[in-house]
């Protein structure tokens, strides 16, 4: 094993055993190599690789800090596991409604058959079934993207449907254009591709075209990743006119996009509604995804997570014409394929109406879920959409992000801190997200109110009468 990585997994140690604290300020680098007799191109491999696990987070002109929320090491740990004893975890974001298992439960019991089950446990291929795919083909349908099933392929889940896309677009050192803040496990899938991830100028519409093409002139895009709709971690959804002009300079440069639409089924309104607090206006009907209006560039994604639930995941891609074949043999070689098991469930569920009760209550669950931020928060600044299930939380000052989330912790709720979304140079984001979908109701407002009772003390007020 190499020798940074070896001082790497000390410092992991430490983090993971206590002894280094969330939010605790590491040695800068050259005094890190004088008192442990590196090099200084080592020891910047060292805290390289602390970032790149996810345990760290480097904050221009202030230092390296242990961030809150991943206590093993493993890159993304504190977006993607539970957070312990903790009482509730905003960190985590799968929406699972009470009563769901019993909804779902019927339309199994077909496939419990000895012959329709012998069938389900057959390992699937990319291209899935027929009838898999005309049931997403009609799905997608429902939200403006009309295709022909035979452009659809299928994951075990829409992150590997995002990697799968990346990987037959994008060789190793191409540039990949992504909105400033993007989800965590995109930059994961990078690093892991080789990968370089170019933040783009967005505003309140979302991504500029204007940045698309300077970022191209500057060295060639191989492609882009766009949140168009409900982008995490702010929320916001692009306008209809700002994706007309996105599609005008994506035709005329040419460049790829793969467009995440997981969170697109919620129906959020446009556009989000920035620095103010979470809005009370109901949501209003999103612009035509990109895929409609650039269809020959646009991979578009998606998937049953959200809608169904995590535990029993389908992802899938809808391709332009001409690269089936090249995402296809991506899906294999990386081995992202749908378990035949779960494709054949997701059938049935699309099938008999499941899904479309379970969007519609969970639509419901998520504006209930907003008026509790809206009351808890009021006052602060949260970027949101009254549809989503997540806020984008900018703190007031003194708070740094990762020190208001090791702040979160000691009272026992989970935060993600925005260095976690951030791509590129530049100051650290002084704000938090919070997942809204997976703790129980109740306990989500008193976390709320907790939270809220942190960030009006301040940073070192302690954890006093707020504490969990």
């Amino acid at each position: 094993m190499n020798d940074f990585r070896r001082i790497a997994d000390r410092i992991a140690a430490d983090i993971a055993s206590g002894r280094l604290r969330a939010g605790q300020r590491l040695p800068p680098q050259r005094a890190f190599a004088r008192r442990h007799g590196l090099a200084p191109s080592t020891a910047g491999r060292v805290y390289a690789e602390l970032v790149r696990r996810g345990l760290v987070v480097g904050e221009v002109g202030r230092g390296t800090f242990v961030r809150a929320g991943a206590p093993d090491g493993q890159p993304g740990h504190a977006l993607t596991e539970a957070a312990g004893d903790e009482p509730v975890n905003l960190e985590l974001n799968y929406p699972y409604l009470p009563g769901q298992s019993e909804l779902l439960r019927p339309a199994l019991a077909s496939l419990t058959r000895p012959d329709a089950l012998g069938d389900a446990l057959r390992p699937a291929a990319a291209a899935g079934t027929p009838a898999a795919r005309e049931a997403v083909a009609e799905l997608l349908a429902r939200t403006g993207v009309r295709t022909g099933p035979e452009r659809i392929l299928f994951t075990g889940n829409a992150r590997q449907a995002i990697a799968a896309a990346l990987a037959s677009l994008v060789r190793p050192g191409g540039r990949v254009g992504v909105e400033p803040l993007t989800y965590p496990l995109v930059k994961e899938i990078a690093v892991r591709l080789g990968i370089t991830l170019v933040p783009l100028a967005t505003d309140e519409e979302g991504p500029r075209p204007e940045s698309v093409a300077a970022a191209h002139r500057t060295a060639p895009l191989s492609a882009l990743y766009l949140q168009p709709t409900l982008h995490n971690p702010t929320a916001l959804t692009t306008t209809a006119a700002r994706r007309t002009r996105l599609a005008d300079v994506i035709h005329r440069l040419g460049i790829p996009v793969v467009e995440d639409r997981i969170w697109s089924f919620l129906h959020p309104s446009a556009p989000s509604h920035p620095a103010t607090a979470v809005p009370r206006t109901p949501p209003t009907p999103s612009p035509p995804p990109l895929a409609a209006l650039a269809p020959a560039l646009v991979h578009l994604v998606d998937g049953l997570s959200k809608r169904v639930a995590p535990g029993l995941t389908v992802g899938f891609v809808v391709v332009p014409e001409g690269r089936v074949e090249a995402v296809a043999r991506a899906i294999r070689s990386g081995g992202w394929g749908a378990g035949g098991f779960a494709l054949e469930a997701a059938v049935r569920w699309l099938a008999d109406g499941t899904v479309e009760r379970l969007v519609a209550a969970k639509r419901r669950d998520a504006a209930r879920r907003q008026r509790l931020v809206a009351e808890e928060l009021a006052g602060f600044v949260v970027r949101s959409d009254p549809a989503s299930y997540f806020a984008w939380w900018e703190l007031p000052a003194p708070w740094r992000a990762d020190t208001f989330a090791a702040a979160a912790r000691e009272r026992g709720i989970a935060v993600t801190p925005g260095t976690a979304f951030a791509v590129g140079p530049g100051g650290a984001p002084g704000a938090v997200r919070l997942g809204l979908g997976s703790a129980p109701e109740p306990e989500l407002a008193r976390a709320l109110s907790v939270l809220a009772a942190v960030a009006r003390g301040g940073p070192g007020a302690g954890s006093g009468s707020a504490r969990w």
